[in-house]
């Protein structure tokens, strides 16, 4: 067959393609809807009702602030789903009424051993915290998963796909998953990731994992809003020397070299053995708490119970010598500047003034004839800062 180019026309002047007599949409060439050579067309959509019933769905109902109060109260894992929603939105009404939530649970949150599990991409996080949050689970503690994945720098999407590597603990009575992605934020963790541990907790879940992305020698923000510092580690991937530095290593307490079976276990112990050297040279990152390191498989539920009888010891140790709630009220107030810095970036980026002067001032910095530093102080003294 000839490829003899197709005039495109317009068919219906922009209409609805759905609500075509022909099913097609505008922009299909005219005449071409049985030629081989352009195969689209709109197909049927789905009925807008029901087949059992003949009725339209019903939309799910708008929640009241008490409605969400009473659900997590109750332990509801559908109210708390859309808690969390709520408090992960940016719209001004749902950021007023999630703060107001927040405020009346807050007297009900503080219950639980917060947990903070980080360690270089491939080290196997998810699943060992899928079995470990099973072991927990059959032991009657109520684990709410925290999994924040990395967005994309280009569309700002994430896959959040732990549910789904999480087969078994996501069909567990006594666990609770939500995968919320990072929004760009550093540290490995997410933006409302503090909010949604008190949700959580108010909910009634006295183990909070908090599972963050890859993270690499300067991401550490997670230290700043759990208990426990888990990091996670394998062995033959050139790491041991890391321990050396300042960075993430220094702030744990704990150290776990992971997938310890089969062949790789003399490999894990070996890099176990080095670490501990290495800790030897650094300063604990909890007073009172020597930093441990251990090897572990989630393949081997024995290691999983050891590591954690270290978390366990760990938090009756910092409780009776009070470091455990100083490290908390620290947080609080650190979270507390944190949320100042950001408000302040966000008002003086939605400024008037700010948004009028912004567009020339970065026109003349990306034409090399205005230094960067000279048009922050012009800004800024616009702004009247």
């Amino acid at each position: 067959m000839e490829d003899t180019p197709i005039p495109i026309r317009p068919r219906h002047g922009g209409e609805d393609p759905c609500s075509c007599p022909s099913g097609v949409p505008d922009w299909v060439p005219e005449g071409s809807e049985d030629d081989p050579r352009f195969a689209c067309r709109v197909m049927p959509g789905v009925s807008p009702t029901l087949p059992e019933t003949g009725r339209r769905p019903v939309k799910r109902r708008k929640l009241a602030i008490d409605d969400y109060e009473r659900g997590i109260l109750a332990g509801d894992s559908g109210i708390l789903s859309r808690a969390i929603t709520l408090v992960e939105s940016n719209r001004p009404d749902h950021e007023a009424m999630a703060q107001e939530l927040l405020t009346r649970l807050l007297p009900k949150t503080g219950n639980s051993i917060r947990v903070g599990i980080t360690g270089v991409p491939g080290a196997g996080k998810s699943t060992l915290i899928e079995a470990l949050g099973c072991l927990l689970g059959d032991r009657g503690h109520k684990v709410a998963v925290l999994a924040v994945d990395p967005s994309s720098s280009v569309t700002g999407g994430s896959i959040l796909g732990d549910k789904t590597r999480m087969q078994n603990l996501v069909r567990h009575p006594n666990a609770y998953i939500r995968p919320s992605p990072s929004g760009g934020s550093l540290g490995g963790v997410g933006r409302k990731s503090r909010e949604t541990m008190l949700l959580c907790e108010a909910a009634g879940h006295d183990i909070i994992l908090v599972e963050t992305v890859g993270v690499g020698q300067n991401e550490i923000t997670v230290r700043s809003m759990v208990d426990f510092f888990l990091l996670i580690m394998i062995a033959g991937a050139g790491d041991e020397l890391q321990g050396m530095k300042k960075g993430v290593i220094e702030i744990a307490d704990l150290l776990a070299v992971n997938k310890a079976d089969g062949e790789n276990l003399r490999r894990a112990q070996l890099a176990c053995t080095e670490y501990r050297r290495v800790l030897g040279f650094l300063q604990p990152a909890t007073p009172g708490w020597k930093t441990r390191c251990t090897t572990c498989s989630a393949f081997a539920p024995e290691t999983l119970a050891a590591l954690w009888d270290s978390v366990v010891e760990f938090a009756d140790a910092t409780r009776k010598s009070g470091a455990f709630e100083d490290r908390r009220r620290k947080q609080s107030v650190e979270w507390m500047h944190a949320m100042i810095a950001e408000e302040l970036r966000h008002r003086f980026f939605r400024n008037e003034k700010v948004r009028r002067l912004l567009p020339d001032l970065e026109r003349q910095v990306g034409g090399q004839t205005l230094p960067a530093a000279a048009a922050v102080r012009r800004i800024m003294e616009d702004f009247g800062a």
